[in-house]
């Protein structure tokens, strides 16, 4: 006769460590999504009620120009202000890593302080300095006895939010490139002083090439993080209302459907497509860094 194996016993062990985490995430996550497609589907009109529509509100958002002049305002805004702040943080990451750099512990410090503080001071501090009544611009105008220009302008509130985000977020897009150079392997550092390569060689052949998974990180966050642009807009609008209109970003432009417009189905819509689009313009710059590094 032929031993027959007892079969093993499945274990819920697992389960029970991340069910907690998977419930959460459901109802957090997952149910809002599911709920905003189901919305999008329909649409609420003054004489019929609310009606199940398809996918109109989808090619309604497509052909919408608001939209895409929103979309485009982010757009600039990302090739723009993404390089920008991720050259400081490397520049940064790099001088900290060198050990060259006098107070480094307090200068990383120093340089990751902003991020801690809430986007909301953040922009009223920065708004206090745009002034052109009050604060820092008004102050330079009164002392040089000139005119400057006004940041909260049509033509300088890109560049003005823009210098919002990267105060912000240089410090933190800085730690993620700090930590992977803290992870190279000193006996390559040792190897390449014993050849004779300076500073600038060993930065170029070791520390930026160890640095590409870190950036490739940073650079998909830092574009998630444009295209959900919302926070800074919507704070400044007050102060500057007629460079920042309801649809200057799509966050706000959705936001502005929803809660000022009661256009809550295609409020929806909106937020889906663009957040579809996000992910595949993620999805795509993965997979250049990805092909690059192999």
């Amino acid at each position: 006769m032929v031993a027959t194996v007892p079969r093993a016993r499945r274990s819920w062990a697992g389960w029970r460590f991340v069910g907690p985490f998977m419930a959460v995430f459901a109802l957090v996550f997952l149910a809002p999504i599911a709920y905003s497609i189901y919305l999008s589907l329909f649409r609420t009109q003054l004489i019929g009620g609310t009606a199940f529509v398809g996918a109109d509100n989808y090619l309604k958002a497509l052909a919408d120009p608001l939209f895409w002049s929103a979309f485009g305002n982010v757009a600039v805004f990302l090739v723009v202000q993404v390089p920008i702040m991720l050259f400081l943080a490397l520049l940064v990451a790099l001088a900290i890593d060198s050990g060259r750099l006098y107070g480094a512990s307090f200068f990383r410090i120093a340089v990751f302080l902003p991020y801690a503080v809430p986007a909301v001071v953040a922009t009223l501090m920065w708004a206090f300095m745009y002034g052109t009544r009050f604060g820092l611009v008004a102050n330079l105008s009164d002392l040089l006895g000139v005119r400057l220009p006004d940041p909260l302008s049509a033509d300088l509130i890109l560049a003005s939010l823009g210098n919002v985000v990267t105060w912000e977020f240089v410090g933190y897009n800085m730690l993620i490139l700090y930590s992977a150079l803290r992870v190279v392997n000193p006996s390559l550092y040792e190897a390449a002083e014993i050849d004779g390569a300076s500073q600038f060689r060993i930065i170029v052949a070791i520390k930026l090439p160890a640095l590409r998974g870190a950036l490739l990180i940073a650079t998909i966050f830092s574009i998630i993080g444009s295209f959900q642009l919302f926070n800074e807009p919507a704070i400044l609008k007050n102060l500057a209302p007629n460079a920042i209109t309801s649809s200057f970003t799509p966050n706000y432009y959705a936001y502005t459907l929803s809660f000022a417009g009661q256009q809550y189905n295609y409020s929806a819509t909106v937020a889906i497509v663009m957040g579809v689009i996000t992910m595949i313009i993620a999805y795509a710059v993965q997979l250049r860094g990805m092909r690059k590094e192999v």
